[in-house]
């Protein structure tokens, strides 16, 4: 019902554009036999909007494949590097969650692993709204922060390095991917973070490890350990779910004779903050200099440009 709902949507708007660009059409040419300049400029402004509400449409296009309208359980880990890395584990957990923000998409933090010193360990994150997984999906990989780090006495240049993993969010009806209670260990602890007496006095905090894969979820968010268990299982199907997608990838690939890597050494993105301001994707080419607007949530346009070169199906190896 909800793939039902999105469809008839996206219907609606071709349509009701359609109609639109009718209308703009008969006013021009009436506008035009009249000398109206009043209304010729009315006309303008309209097929500038409709341009980008096009624009938009387009967009959509290129979010083909399986969950591609579901919304996105994302993930950030700290690379080596300790604090440095960990602080820019941080910092992209916060440009993720500003830009699902602006979107209009709900953001939870489903669990955060805190940094020794400063910043985090890792941190995972539930982003609700149509295509959240779609566009998220462009974001994948590893992410390299160049810098004059703030830990350093010395106040050195650092170069960091966080991973970046995005899943799609499975409801339990939809899942392809079932998970027998034999094939898990499940340990309960008490939540490290923050969440009040009640968090911090029981052991509500869940660790899910799927025995088979050796993936581990933990999840510590939530007050009740069901409620734990509960997240936990969504993370882990999803993650089941993706690792059987990058499986039937990689068969793909092989068959067409391609090769696919894999792994740390594959940065998606530079951030420099030092000594010039850039940020540059090495898929897309896309680069800008506004570093301090791309920290804060400002990503769409290189997830635009991802998509644009790389429809879903054909990704190919970032470049190093």
């Amino acid at each position: 019902m909800r793939r039902l709902t999105m469809l008839k949507d996206r219907v609606a708007n071709w349509e009701d554009l359609e109609s639109q660009v009718r209308h703009l059409t008969e006013l021009e040419e009436l506008a035009t036999l009249e000398g109206d300049s009043d209304v010729q400029a009315e006309v303008a402004s309209e097929t500038d909007e409709v341009g980008r509400r096009v624009g938009r449409l387009e967009m959509e296009t290129l979010l083909a494949g399986e969950y591609a309208e579901n919304g996105a359980i994302l993930a950030v880990h700290a690379g080596a590097g300790g604090t440095e890395s960990q602080d820019w584990a941080e910092m992209l957990m916060r440009m993720y969650i500003r830009w699902a923000e602006k979107q209009g998409y709900d953001v939870e933090v489903l669990d955060r692993s805190e940094g020794e010193e400063a910043g985090i360990k890792s941190a995972t994150l539930q982003i609700e709204g149509p295509y959240a997984y779609g566009y998220l999906r462009a974001e994948r990989g590893v992410h390299r922060l160049v810098r004059l780090s703030p830990y350093d006495a010395a106040h050195r240049r650092h170069t960091s390095f966080a991973l970046v993993e995005v899943l799609p969010e499975i409801e339990e009806d939809e899942a392809a991917v079932s998970v027998s209670p034999d094939d898990l260990r499940i340990d309960t602890f008490r939540s490290s973070g923050a969440g009040g007496q009640h968090v911090n006095k029981t052991d509500s905090a869940v660790r899910l490890t799927h025995l088979p894969t050796g993936i581990v979820v933990t999840c510590q968010n939530e007050r009740s350990q069901i409620q734990n268990r509960e997240v936990a299982m969504r993370i882990l199907v999803a993650r089941l779910l993706e690792r059987r997608l990058e499986e039937r990838e990689v068969e793909q690939a092989r068959l067409k004779g391609e090769h696919v890597a894999a792994g740390w050494g594959n940065q998606i993105r530079s951030y420099v903050l030092h000594p010039y301001n850039m940020v540059k994707d090495h898929r897309s080419g896309f680069e800008t200099s506004n570093t301090s607007a791309v920290l804060d949530g400002d990503i769409s346009a290189f997830i635009e440009s991802y998509l644009r070169t790389h429809p879903y199906g054909s990704e190919q190896p970032p470049a190093a």
